[in-house]
């Protein structure tokens, strides 16, 4: 692809690399950035760069927030002794769409996997154990996808609390085995949290 401009041509190498999007997108993108009024431009610079420099971590569910704790951790009307853990903020955002689920979450950073060099020491789970050896947990909602390595996460977190007095429990397979969460529709993944199973039944009947 040829350009005109070494500044377009940079424009369209950096948007270029955003997942899904090849370079004839970039350059649509870039065109259309040039004929709108400058400062709209500059409102979505800036945008990003506040999103970099100012963007923070929940300190108790490790989900993304504005603030050191984030909006549903600090709800009092959410149910704090449940909680659903979830891969990604992707997760988070699917459910919190379904307006099914009125507990809190658990944000682990990824799922286990060995040949990825993902290992339990590089996720989450370490804080959700101590949560739930605090005794303010009554039950665990393991909504990771029903992968491989999503199944591995959750047996892995199921045998560090096995002996703890908490209900555990499952999404209930209305998402198909191998799906991701996050493209799962609203209706099917909101029937899925209600008609969560008991987490025991999900493997031992395998």
């Amino acid at each position: 692809m040829e350009f005109s401009s070494k500044l377009i041509e940079k424009a369209v190498n950096e948007i270029a690399q955003l997942p899904g999007i090849g370079k004839r997108s970039a350059l649509r993108l870039v065109l259309h950035l040039l004929k709108q009024p400058k400062e709209q431009t500059e409102f979505l610079s800036q945008a990003l760069v506040n999103m970099r420099a100012d963007i923070k971590y929940c300190m108790s569910c490790h989900n993304i927030s504005d603030s050191e704790i984030c909006e549903i951790c600090s709800n009092g009307n959410r149910n704090h002794q449940i909680i659903c853990v979830v891969e990604d903020i992707r997760d988070v955002m699917a459910i919190e769409g379904t307006g099914q689920f009125r507990g809190i979450y658990h944000v682990l950073g990824g799922k286990i996997s060995p040949i990825e060099g993902v290992g339990p020491s590089q996720l989450k789970i370490a804080s959700l154990v101590e949560k739930v050896k605090s005794g303010s947990v009554s039950e665990i909602i393991f909504a990771l996808s029903s992968t491989m390595e999503g199944d591995t996460t959750n047996f892995y977190i199921y045998k560090q609390i096995a002996d703890i007095p908490v209900v555990m429990s499952t999404i209930a397979r209305g998402i198909a085995v191998g799906d991701e969460l996050e493209y799962a529709d609203e209706v099917t993944l909101g029937r899925s949290i209600l008609h969560r199973i008991p987490f025991e039944k999900s493997f031992k009947n395998n």
